[in-house]
């Protein structure tokens, strides 16, 4: 795949600002879209687009098909005549600028859309009718398990509730709290449920349709200035979620449907423990035996939005290397330093994924500790693999050897990023680091030798995070991405995402008047520059 040469930015629409509680898909989304295309930006990078479950990570979703009910927005359904204007009225506790307060969002908005559902499907005219009826149609194989899953996720909930249980739903998961024969989604018993919840099955996909509209309007919008969307595909599912469900003889599952084996990373520099993800692992020879019709019909639904629009346009494949081997750590171990090494079927797989979908745009997500194995696997796909600034700069390396060091990339395919969801902001990374991890950063961006006082004094006026933002668009990277946060130089106060943290994440929400026109000409400027327009 070529990659021509680009520049964009990293940026989650419910951190969009302006609208009740949470960024959404309205009128704010495509002021953003024409700030981009004022400041010669041809791609807009997000987070997946999924419903958030607990923890609110857009990373564990309770369907990897869906999307947000909570990125819905309301005005745009009024102007539709979709939905009753009264029953959208947002509760005085719910503010239109500061971080996002999921817990009090979705008390709100859920049973809001909810309303919004079952007017649009008393009052829909014909036209409107006959188009959630071809979106039902051309998303049956995904929307219907969805719909099921969460009526029935739904109803325990409440039933929970009513008990005195305020887990947050945590103790409804499917394998837990629901009749065996549901758990085991068997068909008469789902079909049952079916007859049973007709209207609020009916209700969910109706949402869905609400979402995937606003979606296709807003990305045709951005696609008519030139502006590629990169969405991401984590590449393990939530446990609890319509995909496992549904699916279950596809996981390493016992007959109960809890986890035999879950996904992690082992034990690293950064953590004597590794990282205990807790996502049920793939059974990757009973997708083979298949074609991976699974795996092919989640990128096919990522890269085709059926008669809506393309979902998005170029693919980031989260945790990359997990296609080459995965790090399977007992269920019930509370670290995964108990895991093991798996080989799984990545030059098949994506073989498979090719001979089905044709050559697709993707970006291999190819950091932490990367085997000859794994970048070979990369390389024989022809997938660009990240290079991240903040990851470069280490004094202890002779002659700044460092494979994230722009002099030392191989090629341009290649991504380059100031930083990630994951990471400190770029300023917040700067402030942060010692003295001599700055004092080489500012050295290597001026070419001259410099005082630890002189580079410190660089990171207080803002210019050293300017000019590793610079330094990015300069880089031979074919794309170059830069977090919002780094454009506007904000502090670790405007962090996505803390990794292995509860609480706290996801909630970052720019400022209504972050979109200036001084960003805008300055990111201008350096695409011009350094030839990234796309041309």
């Amino acid at each position: 795949m070529i990659f021509t040469r680009k520049s964009g930015i990293l940026l989650h629409p419910t951190s969009l600002s302006g609208s009740p509680g949470i960024g959404t898909l309205g009128k704010n989304a495509y002021r953003f879209v024409d700030w981009l295309h004022r400041s010669h930006q041809k791609l807009w990078q997000i987070l997946p687009l999924g419903p958030t479950g607990y923890g609110d990570s857009p990373y564990a979703s309770f369907s990897t098909f869906a999307g947000n009910p909570l990125l819905i927005d309301f005005e745009l359904l009024t102007e539709r005549g979709w939905a009753d204007a009264d029953d959208t009225v947002p509760p005085d506790y719910i503010r239109s600028d500061g971080p996002v307060d999921f817990g009090s969002v979705v008390w709100w908005k859920l049973p809001a859309l909810s309303k919004c559902a079952l007017y649009f499907l008393s009052h829909a005219n014909e036209a409107d009718r006959d188009a959630f009826t071809s979106f039902k149609n051309d998303n049956r194989a995904w929307l219907d398990t969805y719909a099921v899953f969460m009526s029935v996720k739904n109803f325990f909930e409440e039933k929970a509730k009513e008990q005195g249980d305020n887990s947050g739903g945590a103790n409804a998961m499917w394998n837990n709290s629901w009749s065996k024969e549901l758990a085991a989604c068997e068909p008469q018993a789902v079909g049952q449920w079916k007859d049973e919840h007709a209207e609020k099955i009916e209700v969910i996909k109706a949402i869905q349709f609400f979402f995937a509209v606003q979606w296709g309007d807003l990305k045709r919008y951005a696609n008519s200035f030139g502006i590629d969307i990169i969405g991401d595909i984590p590449i393990f599912v939530a446990p609890d979620s319509a995909d496992v469900w549904a699916n279950q003889k596809l996981f390493q599952l016992d007959e109960n449907g809890i986890p035999t084996r879950v996904a992690g990373v082992p034990p690293d520099y950064f953590s004597a423990t590794g990282q205990l993800w807790g996502n049920p692992l793939y059974d990757w020879d009973a997708m083979k035996k298949d074609g991976y019709a699974w795996w092919i019909s989640r990128i096919r639904r990522k890269d085709r939005f059926r008669k809506l629009s393309q979902q998005v346009d170029i693919i980031r494949i989260d945790h990359f290397r997990g296609f080459e081997s995965y790090w399977s750590v007992p269920y019930g171990e509370e670290t995964a330093v108990k895991g093991m090494w798996v080989s799984c079927p990545g030059a098949d797989f994506f073989a498979a994924v090719k001979a089905s979908l044709g050559d697709i745009p993707v970006i291999a997500e190819d950091l932490g500790v990367i085997t000859d194995e794994v970048r070979a696997l990369r390389d024989s796909c022809g997938f660009p693999g990240m290079k991240v600034l903040e990851f470069a700069f280490d004094p202890g390396r002779e002659g700044m050897t460092n494979v994230f060091l722009p002099h030392e990339y191989e090629n341009t395919r290649c991504v380059v990023y100031t930083g990630t969801h994951d990471n400190d902001t770029l300023q917040g990374w700067l402030l942060r680091e010692k003295d001599d991890v700055v004092r080489v950063t500012a050295e290597y961006l001026c070419g001259k030798p410099l005082s630890n006082e002189d580079a410190r004094a660089m990171v207080t006026s803002g210019e050293l995070c300017g000019k590793l933002v610079r330094e990015a668009f300069a880089s031979i990277a074919s794309y170059a991405v830069i977090p919002l946060q780094d454009v506007l130089g904000l502090d670790n106060g405007s962090r996505m995402n803390t990794p292995s943290t509860a609480g706290g994440n996801w909630m970052w929400r720019m400022d209504e008047n972050a979109l200036s026109d001084k960003a805008a000409a300055s990111l201008a400027f350096l695409s011009k520059l350094y030839g990234r327009n796309g041309e």
